[in-house]
């Protein structure tokens, strides 16, 4: 297999959490060989020494770091450097506690729209609370897992649902869902995907027909007439 450099699938997210609760970053991480994974605090080195208590993991591409119970000095700059022999790669989150709460509210909503069939559809949502909420997609009362024909994206406050190339299949209602520990919100929209039958408009479609039809109608009068002249000089012979 070639080596690649690191990138990340995933990038890490910005977080806010209150006072006492726990706070958790996690990256995706690709790369080949498997990269070392290094974290840092407004450009201090972390680890359990420098900062007591915390959890480090780097599995299977995802890397966590969990702060079991977080105070205001632990708001920060957080950055994740993943390193192999091709390459290096970092992203970088905000961590904001604060000692007050609020719950989820929808700063910008869903927006219902209808698109062609094939076309890139991009469902955006902003969302605030503290906590940070837990976002999530829906379509039909069914969660949206990220995929590579369904990716969901957070930068900040946005959400962002993008469904590579849609079809008539994908349409529905779909809804987002905001939860933290002292609220829930929800918005919800309709989503219309046009076959390419439908892209054709109907007139377009009967003009079609009625072309047809003269064109039949026109060849039945050509043989009534011609039909109607060779009685006529047959009649006239005998």
């Amino acid at each position: 297999m070639t080596t690649k450099a690191p990138t990340f699938t995933q990038p890490l997210q910005s977080v806010v959490a209150l006072e006492g609760s726990a706070a958790t970053f996690e990256a995706h991480i690709s790369g080949f060989p498997v990269p070392e994974v290094s974290w840092y605090r407004d450009g201090q080195v972390l680890s359990a020494a420098t900062l007591p208590g915390v959890q480090i993991s780097f599995s299977d591409g995802r890397a966590k770091l969990v702060i079991p119970s977080v105070t205001e000095a632990n708001s920060g700059r957080y950055t994740i450097q993943a390193t192999n022999g091709s390459g290096q790669a970092t992203s970088t989150a905000e961590l904001l506690v604060t000692a007050g709460t609020a719950p989820p509210n929808f700063s910008q909503r869903l927006q219902s729209m209808t698109a062609r069939q094939g076309s890139q559809v991009r469902l955006d949502v902003r969302v605030t609370g503290i906590p940070t909420p837990v976002v999530k997609f829906y379509r039909d009362g069914v969660e949206i897992q990220s995929s590579p024909d369904f990716q969901i994206l957070q930068e900040g406050d946005l959400y962002s649902l993008i469904i590579a190339e849609a079809y008539p299949e994908d349409s529905g209602t779909y809804s987002v869902n905001a939860t933290n520990n002292v609220g829930r919100a929800t918005s919800t929209a309709e989503l219309l995907i046009q076959g390419e039958e439908e892209a054709v408009p109907a007139k377009k479609t009967k003009t079609i027909v009625s072309t047809a039809q003269i064109s039949q109608t026109r060849q039945a009068r050509i043989e009534k007439v011609y039909f109607s002249k060779t009685s006529n000089v047959k009649l006239q012979c005998g």
